[in-house]
């Protein structure tokens, strides 16, 4: 569990709600307090619930009160002390958007399993596959790793994993510096979802701290790490894949040549290793012009994103020019796909902003 700085055993001395509020406000999460035995932010005051206006546009915001849910969270640790004077049994949530959080919400509810092409939005599922014993979150997320040869996510020992009362699992990641921001999904919709029974909480939507209590049971923090590992790399990339990705930063239309990843100050791009850069990138543009063979089912935005991510990291180490690769990776995708341009676009800037943290050194010929 989530303890007070000043207790770090866990369990030794049973920290309050209070003291884990003020340990994430300490991090810089912003928290704000959940009903009593329950997941959903406690109610608004008389007369926020008696009239509409924007959350944002609050005045009780200003004057300390907690109306409308996340919108109201703060690391203000007087603001908190007072919310729990008030309700010592508030629940705790954290606004994922303020405090930089991706959470994967693996679900793990009964339910008639969809067809194997639902199972993971965008990635047609062999009948080859034995899906025997398949009937979970956890089981479509480890299937969505195994097909992209990465670890299972629930397995992640290295960033804070949390138990939740219904059987599930929320893992807690800090969003890419710099890399595209992600928003929520929720409903487990076969559209939206990263998988079948696999939701995302970031941006626009809050989290269930550990420690909560609520009618069901528990959360409660797993073994291992205690705070979130930065999200990995490929995550991004599915993310950003599946639709997660929160482009409301360019609503006067597609992202510029600004928003791609720059060139490394002073780094150089000599013969051998513009040639060695744009070598490792071919086959890749080839894989995304192939896609216009078919209008559908070839994974394009996928095939997209990979190649984008590795331009990012070749530009990174120095092996390929910016400019030149993003023209390269929009050319290629306008071919296969010309009638979603500004499409394109996102999903490549975003793979050349998620590249760039990974620098790539292909071997040059001599």
């Amino acid at each position: 569990m989530l303890v007070h700085p000043e207790n770090p055993r866990p369990g030794a001395t049973g920290g309050t709600a209070l003291d884990v509020a003020a340990w994430l406000a300490s991090r810089g999460y912003p928290v704000h307090p959940l009903a009593p035995g329950t997941k959903t932010p406690a109610a608004n005051c008389r007369e926020c619930t008696g009239r509409r206006h924007s959350p944002d546009a609050c005045p009780c915001h200003a004057e300390g009160r907690w109306c409308h849910g996340f919108h109201a969270a703060t690391t203000h640790l007087d603001t908190l002390r007072e919310w729990w004077r008030r309700e010592p049994e508030f629940g705790i949530g954290v606004a994922c958007g303020a405090a930089g959080l991706v959470v994967i919400d693996v679900d793990a509810h009964a339910g008639e399993l969809p067809d194997r092409q639902r199972l993971l939005p965008g990635i047609p599922v062999d009948d080859r596959v034995d899906l025997t014993g398949l009937q979970s979150g956890f089981d479509t997320l480890a299937l969505l790793a195994a097909h992209r040869s990465r670890p299972d996510p629930c397995e992640d020992s290295s960033t804070l994993r949390v138990r939740t009362p219904s059987g599930g699992m929320h893992i807690w990641y800090r969003a890419p510096k710099g890399g595209p921001r992600l928003r929520c999904s929720s409903g487990s919709s076969s559209r939206v979802a990263l998988a079948w029974q696999v939701d995302v909480r970031a941006e626009g939507g809050y989290i269930v701290a550990p420690t909560t209590r609520t009618a069901a049971g528990v959360y409660e923090a797993l073994p291992g790490a205690r705070l979130p590992a930065p999200l990995p790399l490929w995550l991004t990339a599915e993310l950003v894949r599946t639709g997660h990705g929160d482009h409301q930063d360019s609503p006067g239309g597609p992202v510029g040549p600004s928003a791609a990843v720059a060139a490394p100050a002073g780094i150089p791009l000599p013969g051998r290793r513009r040639e060695a850069g744009r070598r490792l990138l071919s086959g890749l543009l080839e894989e995304v012009g192939s896609c216009g063979a078919s209008p559908s089912g070839t994974a394009f935005s996928e095939k997209l994103n990979r190649a984008a991510f590795t331009a990012g990291g070749l530009v990174a180490g120095g092996h390929l020019d910016a400019a030149e690769g993003r023209s390269l990776l929009l050319d290629a995708a306008d071919r296969a796909r010309p009638h979603q341009s500004r499409r394109n676009v996102l999903i490549v800037d975003s793979g050349l902003r998620a590249g760039s943290d990974r620098p790539i050194h292909p071997k040059e010929r001599t």
